[in-house]
């Protein structure tokens, strides 16, 4: 078993990791940067380490930081959490050659997956249903381009190989606009990611974002443990989400999830990760696999009894699953909002300090969050600061228990979106049906 843990993040997800270390018996590294030197969760580490200045690029981001942290502390395995490093193929790689345990797939999958056009291929080959489209990369040919994209049909969307979180894609509606949109889309993506490679799909009108979630462990053994809907979404970016996926037929959920199953066989994937597809007119077709653990975990966690992170700790140590497939039963649904340190309205990010801080509770409430009383929220990453998880029986009294808790949370001294969640939450469509993911920002913009 693992000995010492590194926790490569930080924020809410650290402090998830070190507690399911907690119940593991496991001891834990915090890595920090200068700027969270007095967070909860470093606190409560076993031991600490700095690894540089309030940047990212400088501390999270640093690799030689993070692998230097767990030699000197004598630590046995390292997990990245989501965002940063998790999903980085080099640190992966790194990480093992050092002589440390990595929590998660072999660097191998996360490159195969982490590359959009490599990972279609490997779904195709699998069985799994993908999105019409340029099956590879697009050429350097205006007039090919434009035949590819008349064989696909409009709208059509030109994506970028190495994208992720909602960067580096562009929709085209007509063949006027193509050519203009290649070039734009290949010069961003050679902006944020280094890469300008681009392909394209048909682009689906109203489609809703469902994903599976996956255990996977080195005996070869996989279990699918159902679905989420993912399709209350801002510029991309998850908001709400909710578990079982509401309105999935229970014969489609299950030849779904056997196809996932059958693709995490054929690449050899370990680990916790994600399926993430588009479903629209009762088709499913896949957009990318997630080979991390997901922010949204903790509505599958409730929904099955499963812990995720535990399962993804022990997988990397080598254990087996602790179930099979037919040991899952999906029970109830939850529901996750993302607390979000920004401005409700405007979007704008507000770092500063919490002056009162006061959770929700009350039965089927859970809330995961690293902050407390005058707890200073740094400028510097991602403006997530707490999530609050809601479960019942069913849609209907999970979603009014997550009206209860988001009235009874109170975040002062900065702008929080709670107000944009009890909007979500109170919407009498969202109650009464599932909603496409363009469904938020149209209210939005209303």
């Amino acid at each position: 078993m693992i000995d010492k843990l590194v926790i490569a993040n930080r924020g809410e997800v650290a402090l998830r990791i070190l507690r399911a270390c907690g119940e593991l018996g496991i001891r834990t590294v915090a890595l920090h940067s200068e700027a969270d030197a007095d967070t909860k969760y470093v606190r409560l580490a076993s031991e600490s380490v700095c690894i540089g200045p309030p940047a990212a690029a400088g501390s999270y981001l640093n690799i030689p930081a993070v692998i230097a942290a767990a030699e000197v502390t004598d630590a046995t395995a390292i997990h990245p959490g989501y965002g940063f490093l998790a999903e980085n193929a080099d640190f992966a790689e790194h990480v093992e050659q050092s002589g440390f345990i990595f929590v998660g797939p072999a660097a191998e999958t996360i490159r195969l997956m982490g590359d959009k056009i490599s990972a279609i291929d490997a779904m195709q080959k699998a069985g799994v249903p993908c999105v019409p489209g340029s099956n590879g990369s697009l050429p350097d040919n205006a007039d090919e381009i434009m035949r590819i994209a008349s064989d696909i049909g409009y709208p059509i969307i030109i994506k970028a190989t190495a994208g992720g979180g909602g960067k580096g894609m562009r929709v085209v509606h007509t063949e006027a606009a193509l050519l203009n949109a290649w070039q734009l889309t290949r010069s961003e993506a050679q902006a944020a990611f280094g890469n300008d490679t681009v392909y394209m799909e048909r682009y689906l009108e109203k489609p809703r974002h469902v994903e599976f979630q996956v255990l996977a462990d080195t005996q070869g053994e996989v279990v699918i443990l159902g679905d989420r809907d993912c399709s209350m979404q801002r510029r991309h970016q998850k908001v709400l989400e909710e578990a079982p996926a509401p309105g999935i037929p229970d014969e489609m959920r299950a030849e779904m999830s056997e196809r996932c199953a059958n693709a995490c066989r054929q690449i050899g994937y370990r680990g916790a990760g994600t399926f993430e597809f588009l479903y629209e007119n009762g088709e499913f077709f896949f957009i990318e696999m997630n080979t991390r653990l997901q922010v949204e975990h903790p509505i599958t966690e409730a929904i099955t009894g499963i812990d995720i992170v535990c399962e993804q700790i022990k997988i990397a140590a080598g254990e087996p699953l602790c179930v099979t497939q037919k040991d899952i039963r999906l029970q109830g649904h939850a529901v996750e909002c993302r607390i979000n340190a920004e401005n409700a309205i405007t979007f704008l990010p507000s770092p500063g300090t919490i002056t009162r801080y006061h959770p929700p509770g009350g039965p089927g409430v859970r809330v995961d969050s690293h902050i407390f009383n005058d707890y200073r929220v740094p400028p510097y990453y991602d403006s997530l600061i707490a999530k609050v998880i809601t479960y019942g029986e069913n849609r209907e009294q999970a979603l009014q228990r997550m009206s209860g808790a988001l009235r009874e949370m109170v975040v002062d001294g900065i702008d929080t979106n709670i107000q944009l969640q009890q909007r979500i939450v109170d919407d009498a469509a969202f109650r009464r049906q599932p909603l496409d993911i363009h469904y938020l920002e149209r209210q939005l913009s209303s």
